[in-house]
């Protein structure tokens, strides 16, 4: 009798004692990330059979059992890597965002003060202070340009800062993971039981990769983990880890692309497969809103470079000078050619030069300005296969704009370029082309006008002029020119006879109140059937006419010498401002940069509303696994009173079957 109590009650300590050592065990890791509450698993000691019945043997310990749960876990995980995803996206998006939409540091105040220069100088083109300012305020304009850039391109080399660190530290990570692994499956063989305290830091390293990049966890049925990220490719797998690498990209040594290392070198991996977590949150803010945001500036400036260059060079300076003076300046600022970079695993010879197509003028000869650009915020890709054929890509919709065989010029006037192929590349040959990857940061405004503002071309190069004696209501007007006009020509003196208008040499176009067009040569009708002549044009000038002459008048065309008040050009190219010079002629340059900080505005606040959601979400899985997992200070409490009652009772036990075991000796 005495012996059975014994061995009950020593039954009852240990498993009291153990019952206290897992209670004080979640106690002291309460505070400890990834711990999951512990708790001891009891069952009765097989029985011994009398004749009276079964007679219990005690109670023992099988096993300290975790309180995990995989699917609270895996759903935990899940709301954790988009939570770091949209939590880094929104902390990039929004630099960009109060960097572009800044009142004073934003583009628009520059580009509204530089055109109120362009109004003050047609407002009185002979002000040197005038044409100061205007220079001044477009030195304002292209240092902001190079401002932005700048920032931009600080944005771009952070974030290749942040995807090594993170690669790096997913590499730490894999290897800590497939290391537990190892030790994982030693000490279950070692034991035949589960080593919690190591599943927890596994479970734990989990968690932390999923902060870094989205991973998904198959279990094998030794206990260790395979771990696997993309489209399945593998991490980790049992005791060994795959590294990642972080280098330059091989299409672009500008960005920071991710890799596997492989025995034949790092084999470059795609961004799409890579989601989730910090870094796929970084790769996502690069290719959708960075590289966007960086071009579309780059966009605005090269646009509003070719377009007042366009303008500028229909002009005459304070000195006289025109296009075809030596002296003249035409073009006003100066953009370099887009950037073309060779993959670097390029086999063959290829060269390639890209330059930008002059811009278009809307509904034919650009006589009142009205100049556009066709240009796309993208880069393209040449790619070449065999024999010299080769594809023009535009990456930001992978739409194939040109392809061909062999060298020479290729004008793609939808995209507003022009490429050169010099030497074909080999089968396989990669380039990228990025139209706009310099020009915000080196526009600038020409040297030579920069320091003489004499040489803004405020003036039209040609007038009319009205004889003195004439006695008829016909007045023509001073006119306005186009690309490609001649006054070589000049003066030429138009002589009002019965009908016609005669003395103009060379072809001419006449248009009439009726909108009918006659092109010819000699002399000029007054009317067309009941229509009166409204407008002549030739060698690229354009002339308003109004009125009826009287036989003898005369006017000639002259160039516009020694003209110092005249700012017609200057009107025109001061009212490139509100005109639509983007995107075909339907978008104007502030509607544009308008678009860029609305679109990035979106994104942002787009990505705030989803990262409060998604942190609900978070902390709906952290409560749901917590309620399993977590350890409750008070529940604990409670139980260290329930095992210490437990082992005095067992204790109590103990003692009884002293006392009857000292009452059968004392009575033998």
């Amino acid at each position: 009798m005495g012996t059975g109590l014994f061995s009950i009650g020593v039954s009852g300590i240990k498993a009291a004692q153990m019952g206290l050592l897992a209670t004080e065990h979640n106690v002291v890791n309460a505070g400890t990330a990834g711990y999951s509450r512990q708790a001891t698993v009891q069952a009765t000691n097989v029985s011994v059979g009398t004749g009276a019945g079964s007679i219990g043997q005690g109670v023992r310990v099988i096993t300290v059992k975790r309180m995990y749960d995989d699917f609270l876990s895996e759903r935990l995980n899940t709301a954790q890597t988009s939570l770091s995803q949209l939590d880094t996206l929104h902390t990039q998006l929004s630099q960009i965002d109060n960097m572009l939409a800044d009142p004073n540091a934003g583009l628009s105040p520059a580009l509204q003060q530089f055109f109120a220069g362009a109004q003050k100088v047609a407002s009185d083109p002979s002000s040197l202070p005038a044409r100061q300012s205007m220079i001044s305020a477009s030195q304002t304009l292209t240092s902001r340009f190079q401002v932005l850039d700048a920032r931009l391109s600080e944005l771009a080399e952070q974030t290749n800062g942040r995807i090594a660190s993170a690669v790096s530290a997913i590499n730490g990570y894999s290897v800590q993971i497939a290391e537990l692994n190892e030790r994982v499956l030693l000490a279950q063989g070692a034991y035949g039981q589960p080593p919690n305290d190591l599943l927890d830091q596994r479970d734990q390293l989990i968690t932390e990769l999923n902060k870094l990049v989205k991973v998904s966890v198959n279990e094998n049925s030794d206990g260790t983990y395979n771990v696997f990220f993309g489209n399945g490719q593998q991490l980790v797998g049992g005791g060994r880890a795959v590294e990642l690498t972080a280098q330059a990209s091989s299409a672009d040594l500008t960005r920071i692309a991710v890799g596997l290392k492989t025995p034949g070198g790092a084999q470059e991996l795609p961004e799409s497969m890579i989601t989730g977590g910090e870094l796929g949150g970084l790769l996502r803010f690069r290719s959708e809103s960075l590289n966007v945001a960086k071009n579309e500036l780059g966009r605005i400036a090269t646009s509003l470079a070719l377009t007042f260059n366009a303008q500028h060079q229909l002009g005459q300076d304070l000195m006289g000078n025109i296009a075809a003076d030596g002296a003249f300046v035409g073009s006003y600022f100066s953009i370099p050619n887009p950037v073309v970079v060779a993959n670097s695993r390029n086999t063959g010879g290829g060269s390639i030069s890209v330059s930008f197509l002059p811009p278009d003028a809307s509904g034919g000869p650009a006589y009142d300005g009205g100049f556009q650009t066709n240009l796309k915020s993208s880069d393209y890709q040449v790619a070449f296969a065999a024999g010299g054929a080769y594809t023009v890509t535009r990456l930001s919709d992978k739409q194939v704009v040109a392809n061909g065989v062999g060298v020479g010029p290729v004008n793609l006037p939808g995209e507003g370029l022009t490429f050169d192929i010099g030497t074909v590349g080999g089968n396989g040959d990669r380039f990228i082309v990025k139209p706009y990857g310099e020009s915000a940061s080196s526009m600038e405004v020409n040297s030579r006008i920069a320091a003489d503002p004499r040489l803004v071309a405020a003036a039209a190069p040609m007038r009319v002029d009205k004889a003195s004696f004439n006695t008829g209501g016909m007045s023509i007007g001073p006119g306005v020119n186009t690309v490609g006009y001649s006054a070589a020509g000049l003066p030429q003196t138009l002589t009002a006879s019965a009908g016609s208008l005669n003395g103009l040499a060379g072809n001419w176009t006449a248009t009439y109140a009726d909108g009918t067009a006659v092109a010819g040569s000699g002399n000029i009708a007054l009317t067309n059937g009941a229509s009166a002549l409204s407008n002549i044009e030739f060698s690229g000038m354009s002339f308003k006419v109004s009125g009826v002459p009287d036989i003898g008048d005369q006017f000639t065309f002259d160039t516009n010498d020694g003209a110092v008040q005249d700012g017609r050009n200057a009107v025109l190219f001061s009212n490139l401002q509100t005109q639509k010079t983007m995107d075909g002629g339907t978008a104007s340059f502030q509607s544009s940069y308008a678009k860029l900080v609305a679109d990035n505005g979106i994104q942002t606040r787009e990505a705030k509303v989803r990262l409060a959601a998604q942190e609900a979400v978070f902390n709906q899985a952290q409560s749901a696994r917590d309620s399993l997992s977590a350890v409750n200070l008070d529940e604990e409490a409670a139980n260290m009173m329930k095992y210490q009652q437990a082992y005095q009772a067992a204790a109590k036990v103990l003692a009884i079957g002293g006392t009857l075991f000292e009452t059968l000796l004392s009575i033998s």
